[in-house]
């Protein structure tokens, strides 16, 4: 298992436009990806569990990748949360 923690940066949070890209972007993976926002996780894969975390802006995430391709899938996200959130 491979994980990295992000604190997001974009004012409006993970809203519907970058929700729905991460979940594109998980999708490339065969790994389980994870986003975990104060003790509540979500599968990155799963659009309305995403957006039913609420995260704003300054929060801080766990972002898990288990699977046979964790390592990528886990550098493929980290560049996708600094790239877009």
């Amino acid at each position: 298992m491979r994980s990295f923690e992000y604190r997001i940066t974009d004012e409006a949070g993970l809203h519907a436009r970058p929700a729905g890209l991460l979940v594109k972007e998980a999708k490339k993976y065969a790994s389980v990806i994870r986003v975990e926002k104060d003790g509540k996780t979500a599968e990155a894969g799963r659009l309305m569990a995403l957006m039913g975390l609420g995260i704003k802006k300054g929060d801080l995430v766990t972002v898990t990748a288990e699977g046979s391709d964790e390592e990528a899938a886990a550098e493929g996200l980290e560049q996708f949360f600094k790239n877009n959130l």
